[in-house]
């Protein structure tokens, strides 16, 4: 397993049905993710995520939080906002994915686009991704986050236990292996 330190970090925010979840509920391992959209390593832990859902999605529940650092990511807040507005329609994941998909280089043309190729009502999703509740939201989730000790992009907790890893599918495939061996011994 690769060099890398874990720690036993209680988060500041248990797993809820107001998470954005993905995979079995009954999964016996939650991964959570703290993230920005603009970010190098947070797009390479989107890609890992993905493959790793694909190997281990039947024994992994995924947790998605936004962590924006908007200092250094000008779209990552509105990223997340599109993101939030699309999950009001059903679409958070879908949405999730073309944002990461664009590796960190898109704009408001480009939300709006993919908002209209998900076939959202564009109505509702100006109004939802410029309201201030939502944007209040993201700004918990980033503090919730930080509280529980994230300090940069991605973040990744399995269970109740921070991985400080490379943001790659082996690394997180290494741990989830790990853990799901100690659960079934």
């Amino acid at each position: 397993m690769a060099e890398a330190r874990v720690d036993v970090v209680e988060l500041e925010v248990p797993v809820t049905s107001e998470d954005h979840l993905k995979g079995p509920k009954d999964a016996p391992l939650t991964l959570v993710e703290y993230a920005d959209y603009q970010c190098e390593a947070c797009i390479l832990g989107f890609q890992a995520v993905e493959k790793l859902m694909e190997t281990h999605g039947d024994r992994l529940n995924v947790v998605f939080r936004h962590f924006p650092l908007m200092s250094y990511h000008p779209m990552a807040m509105p990223g997340a906002m599109a993101a939030e507005a699309a999950a009001k329609q059903g679409k958070f994941w879908e949405m999730h994915a073309k944002i990461f998909g664009a590796e960190g280089d898109f704009d408001d043309e480009d939300l709006i686009r993919w908002a209209q190729e998900l076939g959202l009502d564009m109505d509702r999703f100006e109004r939802d991704r410029n309201d201030a509740k939502i944007e209040q939201r993201i700004r918990k989730m980033r503090l919730d986050g930080a509280r529980t000790g994230v300090n940069g992009t991605p973040t990744f907790f399995l269970d109740n236990w921070r991985l400080d890893v490379e943001p790659t599918h082996q690394h997180l495939s290494a741990y989830v292996d790990h853990f799901l061996a100690h659960i079934q011994s």
